[in-house]
């Protein structure tokens, strides 16, 4: 009999824990829209060109077809399709030839076409009635739903798209851009999407940021790329570095040169190896030239950098660098080095009250009020921002502000902030018992719960005598070694031997060298090697961590020298944290009475992710990741990984997996999970019902493999962060210092009542604007209501082992991130082998 697929598990009930508060979303209520169907036609635009000039392409065609077009003016999503408000459009198949004019702003290394051809198809139109049903409570959500969904997208995207680089469903401006290193600018931008709410749709509308390329002239931003203060810096000429540098910047970049006009414009395919002095090319009619030559006497140009190289923009077509000027707004997709990422990052950092501004700023230019697609679609939107707890009851009846939505029951939806847990370290500790205020506390006068001994261990110094001499590291040792045990652990080897190695060298001798003389100093087996790096780069540290973790066996440490200069104890108790548990021990655990359901029964908790390689990397994999808690406690965890297939997002070997945590689980506790709650990171609302139905089942199959009969109830939840939700305060005393939502803010599924999903913000705010995490439950056999997962959600955030603050995801989930990047660590040679981490290892927490 073929089984049945699963479903996703229904709302069970809104919670009801916490204080109530009330708190503005960054959603805009749509207050009407059309009840006719939208026509859906599917679009080919021939020849082939980008999507920017494929909205010109369609612009023209709607001016220049009116009259075909029954008057309306249809939306274009830019690649296939288009959508019209109106029936008395009877266009059933049809083409179109389409002239552009002259001035169309394409880049290309030919002359760009000027004459289209467009061909229309009519497919099925979206019913709008069905989207209404689904709305009330009436239905299910259909593919027409999606549909009807995916259009409003367009309907609201098409006018600012024609102004605006436009990439998915953000549009970027120049205005309040700012200059960052490396000749980049940083772009404000917009986000838009329809999302379906109780009883009507809302528009989420955030803030968005990009890189862009500094529009002007090229030589300029040559100069930027390498950190010079002016052109007049580039007389030296290019070193092969430089070169290096600016080709890679420069190639693809879309140019226009300034020293005739018309201007033609380009893409840029490299530089010469040669500058414009050497850099020779054959003439038409038979002789041979150089650039600089070729430019005095044709263009009467006399060049001021002819030491350069050229820009190639086709064979043996080659303009000097100083006859070129970037195109305007052209979007950097490239990866950013640490100083640029820096600088986004504060450029983007908003705190909740500028964000909520800038937010409202941003519809003077979605300007909702006039924009004649939307009118002609028949959808008004607010202009303000909703506030959450303005729905409510009376009755059996639903209203808004008054207004009569829907018969689907009683409900209260608003933001409550839960009550914080109290967590505990070890019976002799003077605060044994702490109730951490606005999700921050200390390890002043407390013990780790579990204090691990530390006895055979090495120093391993990366750096140089005369930079760090071994006094310097002895003194921030006495510091270091001084915190760990005041924090309880036990460190009788209190003088480990200090190694040096040069940074550049062969790390595995190096690593294999400071385990001996830790083995043969203690006369045991090594524990840890302390390693301490001269920078922040991530080779050096990538290899010690492959080496420790799939070679040798070994926990590793590594710290930054600069740590080692006056060290801080809170620096010192951090480093402590992660030493504890890399060595088996706790660092504390959550009192029984606030996480009932894993201490009442055997319970395992397993988060897992999936991480993917870069857009620029064609030859890693994809990485997954499980972790599991291995006892009652919840704060000792162990890992499973796997390489499969790159950017497969399902976890392929999932059920052995899940076999080796339940068997770990097992040898550690000496009973069998009953319940099992699964966290799943990183998985898009479209992939939903696939991965649900692919993963439950290989948790299913793991159980039935270690036993026959075995059937521990299972819980599915998908946690999301990549999205576009956030929270404003409305009330002073229910801000933190950095102005955001308390720690436990949490509010019942503010734009979806029927799928079991919360909005959780368990962490304080340290800058910008805190994102809350969206927990959906999709599938749920052990009776969880709204109250008691997210209660259990929302204290597990205050046992994450490596900091004393309430995180911003469920451990579990932060843990199995961790050890996907540590996997990307432990590739070496070409081809790429990946090694597994050693027996010893695989049951503490290495990966901290």
């Amino acid at each position: 009999m073929e089984e049945r697929p699963l479903q996703i598990t229904r709302r069970p009930g809104l919670g009801n824990a916490g204080r109530r508060i009330r708190v503005r979303a960054n959603f805009f209520e749509v207050l009407s829209m059309q009840e006719t169907n939208i026509l859906h036609y599917d679009v080919n635009i021939t020849p082939v060109v980008p999507q920017r000039l494929n909205r010109k392409v369609f612009n023209c065609f709607v001016e220049q077809n009116q009259a075909a077009l029954s008057g309306t003016k249809p939306v274009f999503d830019g690649k296939a399709n288009m959508y019209a408000s109106t029936g008395s459009l009877q266009l059933d198949a049809d083409s179109f030839d389409v002239d552009i004019g002259e001035d169309d702003g394409a880049v290309t290394t030919r002359r760009p076409p000027r004459r289209f051809r467009i061909r229309l198809r009519r497919t099925r139109a979206i019913v709008l009635a069905e989207l209404f049903q689904f709305l009330n409570g009436r239905a299910d959500f259909t593919e027409n739903c999606q549909m009807a969904i995916m259009a409003m997208d367009i309907i609201i995207s098409h006018s600012i798209s024609t102004k605006y680089p436009t990439v998915r469903r953000s549009f970027y401006t120049p205005q309040g851009s700012k200059h960052i290193f490396g000749g980049l600018e940083a772009w404000q931008g917009y986000y838009q999407s329809a999302r379906p709410t109780r009883g009507r749709m809302m528009i989420n509308v955030d803030l968005s940021a990009s890189a862009f390329y500094e529009s002007g002239q090229l030589i300029q931003v040559v100069a930027k790329i390498l950190g010079l203060r002016s052109p007049d810096d580039l007389r030296r000429g290019f070193s092969p570095n430089d070169h290096h540098k600016v080709e890679d910047f420069v190639r693809r970049l879309r140019i226009k040169e300034n020293h005739r006009t018309p201007q033609r414009k380009f893409k840029v395919e490299g530089l010469t190896q040669t500058p414009a002095t050497h850099t020779t090319f054959d003439l038409a009619d038979g002789g041979n030239t150089d650039v600089r030559t070729y430019f005095q006497n044709t263009h009467n140009k006399r060049l001021i950098f002819p030491f350069l190289p050229c820009v190639i923009v086709r064979r043996n077509s080659f303009i000097p660098i100083e006859c070129c000027d970037i195109i305007p707004e052209q979007r950097y997709i490239r990866k950013l080095t640490g100083r640029q990422t820096d600088d986004m990052m504060t450029f983007a950092r908003q705190n909740p009250n500028i964000r909520a501004n800038k937010i409202q700023d941003g519809l003077n230019i979605l300007d909702y009020r006039s924009n004649d697609y939307l009118r002609q679609f028949g959808i008004r939107i607010s202009t303000d921002m909703t506030v959450v707890n303005r729905i409510r009851h009376r009755g059996n009846r639903l209203y808004f502000d008054n207004n009569y939505i829907s018969m689907i029951g009683i409900l209260q939806v608003d933001a409550r902030v839960l009550p914080t847990p109290t967590i505990q370290y070890h019976p002799s500790s003077r605060d044994h018992h702490v109730q951490p205020k606005d999700g921050v506390w200390n390890l002043r006068d407390k013990k780790l719960a579990t204090g691990a001994i530390l006895g055979s261990w090495a120093v391993l110094s990366f750096i140089n005598e005369n930079k760090l001499p071994d006094q310097a590291i002895n003194v921030f040792l006495r510091e270091f070694i001084d915190t760990c045990v005041q924090t309880g652990m036990d460190i009788p080897n209190k003088r480990p031997p200090i190694c040096r190695e040069n940074p550049i060298g062969n790390t595995e001798e190096s690593l294999k060298k400071a385990w001996l003389k830790a083995g043969n100093v203690a006369k045991a087996q090594p524990q840890l090697i302390f390693c301490i790096l001269p920078n922040t780069g991530q080779d050096l540290y990538g290899e010690i961590k492959r080496v420790g973790e799939t070679v040798i066996g070994v926990a590793t440490q590594c710290i930054q020298g600069v740590h080692t200069n006056r060290p801080k104890k809170q620096y010192c108790a951090n480093v402590c944290l992660k030493i504890n548990v890399k060595l088996g021990g706790m660092n504390s655990f959550l009192v029984p009475e606030h996480i009932p359901f894993v201490t009442e029964k055997p319970t395992i908790l397993i988060g897992a992710d999936v991480s993917h390689p870069g857009p620029d990397d064609d030859e890693r994999p994809s990485f997954a990741a499980i972790c599991g808690s291995m006892d009652a406690r919840a704060s000792r965890y162990a890992a499973s990984i796997r390489v499969q297939e790159r950017r497969y997002e399902i976890i392929a070997d999932l059920a052995n997996m899940v076999k080796e945590l339940l068997k770990t689980f097992y040898q550690t506790c000496g009973r069998k999970p009953v319940r099992i709650v699964f966290y799943r990171d990183g998985i898009s609302e479209g992939q939903f019902n696939s991965v649900l139905e692919n993963e439950v089942k290989a948790i299913r199959a793991a159980c039935q493999a270690l036993e026959a009969g075995y059937k521990p109830t299972i819980t599915f939840v998908v946690v999301q962060k990549r999205h576009h939700t956030r929270f404003f305060p409305m009330d002073r005393q229910n801000t933190d210092r950095s102005g955001n939502c308390l720690p436990g803010t949490v509010v019942d599924a503010f734009f979806n009542d029927f799928e079991s999903l919360s909005d959780l913000q368990s962490h304080a705010g340290l800058l910008g604007t805190s994102r809350p995490a969206h927990y959906h439950v999709l599938y749920d056999e052990n009776g969880f209501n709204a109250d008691s997962m997210q209660t259990l959600s929302y204290n597990l955030c205050y046992i994450y082992a490596r900091c004393t603050r309430s995180v911003s995801l469920v451990p579990p989930v932060y843990y199995a991130h961790l050890v996907t990047n540590r996997a990307r660590l432990h590739a070496s040679g070409t081809p790429i082998t990946f090694g597994v981490v050693k027996q010893e290892l695989q049951k503490v927490m290495y990966f901290v």
